[in-house]
């Protein structure tokens, strides 16, 4: 059964101390970043080495598209969800994006890329930005869902972020802790609704590094209020819930790395990550060994079902896809 921390290593293959750290049994998952990458055929390579210590691992990455892709030589380089949104046949296109995402990442043995950002852009943020489809919840449901439904054809479940939206405030939740001073009304009319629409098609939910003073003390992703009165009780959502990067500045207000995992998962989390900061995952690996969490076995729903692969540019889809991409200027 998988753990629940998600780390990361530092280099291009595994180290002896980076063995050592995926065998202990709290350890449920590893994100993957550009250092990481120099090509399809090494991370394949990686990920059949990361398997060989624990099958069981779930191993994710960021490949939004646009700004936030860490898969790029020999990937397609994916457009912004924002320059999808300004096309006339934008959800075909979305769904045309989220197959292809989702199946180059799947081609090289990972399982899941954290995606779509379902923040809305409301031209405040600059960490959101491109990054989301669209400022109007509506349009942003449609073109979000169409995306998901790329993904799912493919053989890879949703991460909806940064639940219950990090559009609105300003501050950079990776260097900073932004607060959003509107009323749960205001944020329920607006930017949860793509939360609220999709809550069925999602796999998984990562809460924003975000401080909603007028709903709750505390950053949503240490928040029962958000993640278990709102997200689960109103919303009705029981997928999984991964907490976002414990390391950023938004989630310092907790104390250190032991503390940020152990009120992640009493909130409601089911895995936490603890990323560019070994001493921090150390901290929060030695946390959960004396917590003696149970792991949540929802975290199996997001093994990716397709298979690595070295042949899939030769479908039929991959070229319809790329071809539609292009002709709408969205690839080079």
């Amino acid at each position: 059964m998988q753990g629940s921390l998600m780390m990361d290593i530092a280099g291009t293959w595994l180290t002896a101390e980076d063995r050592q750290m995926l065998r202990q049994p709290e350890v449920g998952g590893l994100i993957i970043f550009a250092r990481n990458i120099e090509s399809p055929r090494q991370v394949r390579e990686l990920c059949q080495s990361i398997r060989a210590v624990r099958p069981d691992l779930l191993l994710a990455v960021d490949q939004e598209g646009g700004r936030v892709q860490r898969l790029r030589q020999g990937f397609l380089r994916l457009p912004a969800m924002r320059a999808i949104a300004d096309n006339d046949n934008a959800e075909e296109l979305a769904e045309h994006c989220g197959w292809l995402m989702a199946t180059e990442v799947l081609a090289v043995g990972l399982d899941l890329s954290f995606a779509p950002v379902l923040d809305l852009d409301h031209q405040r943020s600059a960490v959101v930005g491109s990054r989301a489809f669209e400022g109007d919840p509506q349009r942003a449901t449609a073109l979000a869902a169409a995306f998901i439904r790329g993904m799912h054809q493919a053989g890879m479940a949703a991460t909806g972020k940064h639940f219950p939206g990090h559009g609105w405030a300003e501050a950079d939740s990776h260097v900073a802790i932004p607060v959003d001073e509107r009323s749960l009304d205001e944020i329920r009319a607006c930017d949860m609704q793509p939360f609220k629409r999709l809550a069925n098609e999602l796999g998984a939910v990562m809460p924003a590094h975000v401080i909603y003073p007028q709903v709750d003390e505390q950053p949503a992703g240490f928040s029962r209020r958000w993640l278990q009165d709102i997200l689960r009780g109103e919303l009705g959502f029981d997928g999984v819930i991964f907490s976002d990067d414990l390391s950023m500045a938004g989630a310092h207000v907790v104390g250190d790395a032991g503390k940020r995992i152990e009120a992640a998962l009493a909130a409601g989390c089911d895995m936490g990550l603890v990323c560019n900061d070994r001493a921090s995952a150390e901290l929060a690996l030695s946390a959960l060994q004396r917590l003696q969490v149970r792991p949540a076995e929802r975290l199996q729903r997001m093994r990716g079902r397709g298979h690595a692969c070295t042949d899939y540019r030769q479908a039929p889809r991959w070229s319809t896809a790329v071809a539609a991409l292009r002709a709408a200027q969205l690839l080079d």
